[in-house]
């Protein structure tokens, strides 16, 4: 045991002389050791020098609210927390999922341009112009101010103050829908609508719609606001194929966007909307509507006041721009243009297009249309026609392709299958003629029963025994389909396909009534094979085709396909065609000073309504009717269609020289030409029109496949602006007989903010 260690006790006892051990400082007292959970390991210095270690105060104690044991969250609290995550994680991957194909702005979508196809008439003047044209580039500082308010107050008021995407915009659509009952306004901005114009399809999905808004913020975040009006204002679509607001200056004002006025600028303006509904060169009557509304927009957003805006309004409107552009021949164009690829390729520049197109004719054409469908066409439940004017060479000059080209582009003169009905029956008498048969061959007229199928004719009774002159002259069905049933369905077919019937034909005896639908085109083509002394036509209105350097392309050559029938042949048929107009079912197309031939045709329950007819100089084709094959009241082909022929064929006539309708023929033609009158007197019989008769029954003879006598064909897929058609947003036609239009349409707006 050492000297330290032995007890203090025992200190008495030390041996004299020893020298006292040094006195020791005593220690001091040991501080209470720290809890486990504040003991923290020494320094190794600390405590050098026989310095105790220094230890720090143990920090106070925190002591919990009262009412809440420790940190513990209540489990609502958690429950939060928890639904937070999930909800931050299902959004960045709702958010990835629209984002992982989304294009990069910085490579901004390069225009590509379609090439521009001019269109010229026959004479050189300009028809139409196809495909894309683009103005200068502007600044929004080089843009006429009353443009660019025009478009603000229309299209994004609150343009300089969202985001990219505007809340509260659509707010205030939803509300206006809500009230309205209907969907009246939209909510995308100038930012939305340029990320859709230059990256994303016009699909109107969801997807589209959460990728535009996606794209918006990412431009507003990366570009100036002037620029993204700028890059819109540029790219915009304004109708005629222009893109950006200085072509569409240029194309309906022939200036640039610096120049226009305010008036200019509320029509460009309203061309957003639906640029060929409102564009200044096809209806001025929907042009000065839409005008008066952006300019009351104005007014309501604060750019105008109400005395310029009454100022514009009072002016008187301005006459129609490029009428030969958007005009009476944008049928005719439209067909053109959609052919030009099949004669040189689709890979080609900017290209001039020589057409048969004569101006004229298809003025006439157009206003009789007109004067028909407006007048006794509305009593009647006529609502559509097409017609075609033709040369005999096939050359066609004018073209009707329905009631407005501006409600529907489908042109029901090249693209409508209908039923021709009793106009089909000159390939029938064809037949029999070229089986041997003459035009004063007898055919009988009596009750006809195949089975359940009955067909009957338009009049009740019958004639008996009568040549086919007269059959055909008074559209007789029975001897037609007796006739049909002796040639043979199969000569009938082939006699229709070398005249120019290219649509699929009916194999039995309906064939007769024609019941196998034709467009009105190839029906003329065919009409016109006859009319031209037997020889076969192809329809055509293409003459030559340029590239931008003058080059030619292409260029017609060649008169058509031939003779289709013996000349012999055609002048019966032909003689027997215009008994049909003399003492026949068309009567009503007689013209005063000259010959003339044709057919008149009816389907079942009066769905269509034809007028065949040619003279020395033309061939034209009528038809009226209802693209949703709704029955006119009794309207047959010897009535409208016959009348509204022979308006036309009069401006086309007047002026020329009155020709024979059968050129001279060889003798040995002569020969066989009937002797005395072309259509002898009639037997003492009712000598009412036989014409449009039902084609068929329900269930023909056995063996016999059924007859479809509804198979109209019924155009659902007319083309229509994609754009919002809402004319409820339009004052009335007679806006300039309001007091104050600008006022109605203030308080008007008013009511919906």
């Amino acid at each position: 045991m050492s000297p330290d260690d032995t007890d203090t006790s025992l200190r008495a006892f030390r041996p004299v002389g020893s020298q006292p051990a040094p006195r020791r400082k005593p220690s001091p007292p040991k501080a209470a050791p720290r809890p486990r959970e504040e003991a923290r390991p020494q320094d190794d210095d600390e405590g050098a020098g026989g310095q105790p270690p220094r230890r720090r105060p143990p920090p106070p104690r925190r002591r919990a609210p009262k009412g809440r044991p420790g940190r513990r969250l209540p489990w609502w609290g958690r429950a939060l927390i928890v639904l937070g995550i999930w909800g931050v994680m299902v959004f960045a991957g709702v958010v990835a999922y629209f984002a992982y194909d989304l294009p990069e702005i910085s490579q901004v979508a390069q225009f590509q341009r379609r090439p521009a196809v001019t269109v010229l008439a026959a004479d050189g003047s300009k028809l139409a112009r196809f495909g894309d044209m683009r103005g200068e580039t502007l600044e929004v500082s080089e843009i006429s101010p009353d443009l660019v308010h025009a478009v603000l107050a229309v299209e994004d008021r609150r343009f300089y103050s969202h985001f990219g995407v505007d809340p509260i915009g659509i707010a205030r659509a939803a509300w206006t829908d809500y009230r309205t009952g209907h969907m009246r306004q939209g909510a995308s901005t100038i930012t939305q609508q340029l990320a859709r114009n230059l990256f994303l399809s016009p699909a109107k999905t969801m997807r589209r719609k959460v990728q535009e808004a996606m794209l918006a913020l990412m431009l507003e975040h990366r570009y100036t606001k002037d620029q993204i009006l700028g890059a819109y204002l540029n790219r915009v679509y304004l109708g005629a194929g222009t893109y950006g607001v200085d072509a569409a200056a240029r194309t309906y004002f022939d200036k640039s966007a610096t120049q226009v006025n305010l008036r200019e600028a509320a029509i460009i303006a309203g061309l957003l909307k639906a640029p060929s509904k409102y564009s200044p060169s096809a209806n001025n009557e929907r042009t000065e509507q839409r005008m008066a509304v952006v300019l009351a927009t104005m007014v309501d957003a604060g750019y105008i006041t109400v005395d310029q805006a009454k100022a514009v309004v009072n002016q008187p409107a301005q006459p129609r721009a490029n009428p030969a552009v958007e005009g009476d021949g944008r049928y005719f164009a439209a067909w053109v243009a959609d052919q030009v690829n099949a004669f040189i390729g689709p890979n080609h520049g900017d290209l001039v297009v020589h057409t048969t197109y004569d101006a004229k004719m298809q003025r006439a054409a157009t206003a009789h249309v007109a004067e028909i469908l407006n007048g006794p066409g509305v009593a009647a439940n006529v609502h559509q026609a097409a017609v075609v004017i033709m040369a005999p060479d096939g050359a066609v000059k004018a073209m009707v392709g329905g009631r407005d080209y501006d409600e529907s582009q489908f042109n029901r003169a090249t693209q409508a299958l209908r039923q021709p009905g009793s106009s089909f029956k000159p390939f029938v008498y064809l037949a029999a003629l070229e089986a041997g048969r003459t035009p004063d061959d007898l055919i009988l007229d009596a009750p006809y029963k195949r089975g359940k199928w009955e067909p009957k004719n338009y009049e009740p009774g019958y004639m008996g025994e009568i040549p086919l002159r007269t059959a055909l002259a008074h559209s007789v069905n029975t001897a037609t389909i007796r006739l049909l049933e002796s040639v043979g369905i199969d000569r009938a077919i082939a006699a229709a396909r070398r005249l120019g019937i290219t649509s699929p034909l009916r194999r039995d005896l309906s064939l007769a009534l024609g019941t196998s639908e034709v467009t009105p085109l190839e029906l003329t083509g065919a009409y016109t094979a006859i009319a031209n002394g037997g020889r076969a036509v192809f329809p055509y209105g293409i003459t030559e085709i340029r590239d931008a350097d003058d080059s030619v392309l292409y260029q017609r050559k060649g008169s058509g396909a031939g003779y289709a029938i013996s000349a012999a042949e055609d002048a019966n048929l032909v003689r027997m065609m215009m008994g049909v107009v003399q003492v026949g079912t068309g009567k009503s197309a007689q013209l005063a000073d000259r010959p003339i031939a044709g057919k008149t045709g009816t389907t079942q329950d009066y769905r269509d309504a034809w007028f065949m007819g040619f003279t020395a100089d033309y061939v034209t084709g009528v038809w009226l009717g209802n693209d949703d094959g709704d029955e006119m009241k009794r309207i047959t082909g010897g009535t409208l269609p016959a009348k509204l022929w022979k308006a036309i064929m009069t401006d086309l006539e007047q002026g020329l020289p009155v020709r024979d309708l059968i050129p001279l023929q060889p003798a040995a033609v002569q020969d066989q030409a009937p002797d005395g009158p072309a259509v002898p007197p009639l037997p003492t019989v009712e000598t009412a029109p036989l014409d449009g008769a039902p084609t068929a029954a329900a269930t023909p003879a056995p063996g016999v496949p059924a007859v479809d006598t509804s198979g109209q064909v019924k155009p659902e897929a007319v083309q229509k602006e994609e754009d919002q058609d809402d004319d409820k947003d339009v004052p009335p036609a007679d806006t300039a007989s309001k007091p104050d239009p600008i006022g109605d349409l203030l308080n008007k707006l008013k009511k919906e903010q």
